[in-house]
């Protein structure tokens, strides 16, 4: 028998029945002994001395009609007899049911006998019950609905046992033929639920892991094309040797390209593998922030513009500090991308509650509405001024919402009109503010 659900329902079902077959046993040798329950040991002793009395004072005749006085009211044929056992009514040898009730043979499937002097010691009683009647007191009516109440109980519970990991089963089954999404979604929490959400998680990772393998696939067969195709062209312009120096210049800056789009895909990917190698600790958030503003100042003076930064106090934060710094860096250097000469990039960091926001807003074009969300996507660029000439490769963005999502934050942008406002929230919980 391989089924467990078969086996726990087999278990309950024969410990219910050895308790209920034992119970009944029971139930029916106290009721064929009067001696083991008082009260119908005080009834049958009556009786017996009732019979006796009625023998003694009226004869046969008085003694019939008191044994059928019993047998109305008991449903059970009643005797009276000498010591030597013969039948004082009908003068037949009853020795043979005094032997039966004396070696107290309490039921058999025919009839039940139970025999005791009377008190007086000069006759036996002897009180013969018929197996239809015997049959009833082992297997009442009452007690064969409470055992089907009690299978379709084992049942239920067998099932509720077996239920998560047939389920878990199936989404087994589903997930070893290549279906990364297939999930128990189990809400118990016994150990059973507990397994369940075990592989739930690991169902979670492993898809993780997969689908950003494939991106990254996906991603480098598509952006390394072109970097890759101007580079044979710059090879075979400084093989011919005409203008050296500008192949080699381009070699180098489409060299640059490839190094820092390679990178980027590296951080983007294990960004989004392993969500638990996130190395937490508290990190003042505003001295990272002045740490990335005084780094990208030299970027934004060579393009013409300023650097910004308003902290309205100090806000330690629990989280990676790296992941934070390149977070931050990554929106700033995109406002920095993007801004107009002689104009200033904003960033602002402000405690809202207990949710710390940073902003970081630059005065250039902005982006189309409908192109918003779009922009947190690997390699997606808004036509018009913010396209390959800025120098991108539309991973910045994409990698700093994964970071920010990692410390179960967000990451949204709006028009400020003019300009882009990028804020980054940080959940109530992470933030606490220094004292």
């Amino acid at each position: 028998m391989r089924s467990l659900f078969a086996k726990i329902l087999l278990w309950f079902l024969a410990t219910v029945m050895v308790a209920f077959v034992g119970f009944s046993i029971i139930a029916v040798v106290s009721y064929n002994d009067p001696m083991r329950m008082p009260p119908m040991a005080r009834a049958f002793q009556f009786q017996a001395r009732e019979a006796s009395e009625a023998y003694e004072a009226g004869g046969v005749a008085a003694l019939r009609w008191d044994l059928g006085r019993v047998r109305e009211i008991f449903q059970a044929d009643a005797m009276l007899t000498d010591v030597r056992g013969r039948d004082l009514v009908t003068g037949e040898d009853r020795s043979d049911l005094i032997a039966a009730g004396r070696r107290r043979v309490f039921f058999r499937w025919d009839r039940s006998v139970t025999a005791r002097k009377t008190p007086n010691g000069r006759y036996w009683f002897i009180l013969s019950i018929a197996g239809e009647n015997t049959s009833e007191q082992l297997l009442p009516t009452g007690q064969l609905w409470v055992l089907m109440v009690v299978v379709l109980l084992c049942y239920l519970l067998a099932r509720y046992l077996t239920s998560p990991l047939r389920a878990l089963q199936t989404a087994l089954e589903k997930f070893g033929q290549g279906d990364f999404s297939a999930r128990t979604g189990s809400k118990r929490r016994d150990e059973l639920g507990q397994l369940a959400r075990t592989f739930d998680r690991m169902a979670e990772r492993i898809q993780n892991l997969v689908g950003a393998q494939r991106r990254l696939l996906l991603d480098i067969s598509h952006e390394l094309r072109s970097p890759l195709a101007r580079l044979g062209v710059a090879v075979e312009l400084a093989r011919s040797g005409d203008n050296r120096d500008a192949a080699l210049d381009r070699i180098q800056k489409e060299a640059d390209r490839l190094n820092t789009l390679v990178d980027e895909l590296l951080q983007v990917t294990r960004a989004e593998v392993d969500p638990n190698a996130l190395r937490a600790q508290l990190v003042r958030l505003d001295d990272l922030l002045a740490g990335v503003v005084s780094d990208c100042a030299i970027e934004a003076s060579a393009r013409g513009c300023s650097l910004v930064l308003q902290a309205s106090g100090p806000v330690t934060i629990s989280g990676d500090p790296e992941l934070l710094r390149r977070a931050a860096e990554n929106v700033i250097r995109n406002a920095i991308r993007y801004a107009p000469e002689q104009t200033t990039v904003e960033v602002r960091l402000e405690p809202l509650g207990s949710t710390a926001r940073v902003q970081v807003r630059d005065y250039g074009p902005g982006v189309p509405e409908e192109a918003l969300d779009r922009i947190f996507d690997a390699f997606y660029r808004v036509e018009g001024d913010r396209n390959r000439g800025s120098g991108g490769v539309g991973l910045g963005l994409s990698i700093a919402r994964r970071a920010v999502e990692l410390h179960k934050g967000t990451l949204r942008a709006r028009n400020a009109n003019p300009g882009l406002l990028l804020e980054m929230d940080l959940p109530a919980y992470l933030v606490r503010h220094a004292e």
